[in-house]
């Protein structure tokens, strides 16, 4: 869906914006029913042909703690890609690393939280603890010439110490930013941000790293991510992370929602006319495939809304 020749930006907002297709990793990772190998393989070549031009596709942790991703490379393995299309791979040390250059990763994606609490509780150290292990990958990253994108979680706010300060998100962006990420990602983790609130953290960061190199990456627990999307748009950020169908959840927050749902990302940016190469009928279909695999609702409600207009129109010609 293009941007028809009527439609204007409005003044301000980016007139392209790059999507960030996470269901295949962060979604699923997130599902408690275990996915076989050939659905996920099936979502990502859907995935791969609707336009999008990145997709996290797997994640090369150990399977003792997350079992889900256990068959990361064989899923690497056997997508079909599509030129121009980055497909990418959470790796949280070098043996994960290694793991998805042999599979075929073309960018790395590490991670770090803006909460010293939720740092501390999760992982057994501090933040610049944290970020330290991730030297010798980003340095391997750059040395094999791979994208390395980094993502600071709990920039919005910590299930364990509640508010988190601007200065600390600054703080790890730029401390991401010295190990030479191409692209770091700001991620409502529990999703409480508002608009408001975003816009200053976008402010920080930026402060400290190109904001055309900074993402959003919104949870809608609260129903805000459309809205805090939005506000980013506003202070010119023009990159965002979505999960097709709403794929996952908040595990730091019994019975949430998790991503964005990619088809809700997509209407929202192609209805203000910012162009985005994507097809969303294509990604409502891979939604809707999806989701029944999956057994469980479509948690996109543009997704749902085009899938019964679509089945009422084929109802009415039989």
């Amino acid at each position: 869906m293009q941007r028809p020749p009527s439609l204007r930006v409005p003044t301000g907002l980016p007139t392209r914006v790059k999507v960030v297709e996470v269901g295949p990793r962060d979604g699923l990772q997130n599902e408690r029913q275990y996915v076989p190998a050939s659905i996920k393989v099936d979502l990502i070549n859907r995935l791969g042909h609707s336009g999008l031009t990145a997709i996290e596709s797997a994640s090369f942790v150990s399977p003792k703690w997350v079992p889900q991703m256990a068959d990361g490379h064989e899923v690497m393995q056997s997508i079909d890609r599509v030129p121009g299309t980055t497909y990418s791979a959470l790796t949280p040390n070098m043996k994960g690393f290694e793991s998805a250059m042999r599979a075929g990763a073309d960018e790395v994606v590490i991670f770090g939280a803006a909460s010293e609490a939720f740092s501390n509780r999760n992982i057994n150290c501090s933040i610049a603890e944290s970020i330290q292990r991730f030297e010798p990958v980003a340095n391997a990253a750059k040395a094999a010439g791979m994208r390395l994108r980094a993502s600071v979680s709990c920039a919005l706010g910590c299930p364990y110490q509640g508010k988190v300060h601007t200065d600390a998100v600054r703080d790890v962006v730029a401390r991401f930013a010295d190990l030479g990420c191409d692209e770091i990602d700001i991620a409502d983790t529990i999703g409480v941000g508002t608009p408001g609130r975003v816009q200053e953290v976008m402010d920080a960061a930026a402060s400290a790293f190109g904001l055309d190199r900074l993402a959003g990456h919104f949870h809608d627990t609260y129903g805000q991510a459309l809205a805090n999307i939005l506000a980013s748009l506003e202070v010119g950020v023009s990159a965002f992370h979505s999960s097709v169908a709403g794929l996952g959840g908040c595990p730091y927050a019994a019975g949430a929602t998790g991503n964005v749902a990619t088809e809700d990302l997509l209407y929202l940016l192609h209805g203000l006319g910012i162009e985005t190469g994507i097809s969303l009928d294509a990604i409502v279909e891979a939604g809707g495939l999806i989701s029944e695999a999956l057994g469980r609702p479509n948690l996109s409600r543009v997704g749902s809304a085009l899938l019964a207009k679509r089945a009422n129109l084929c109802g009415s010609t039989d």
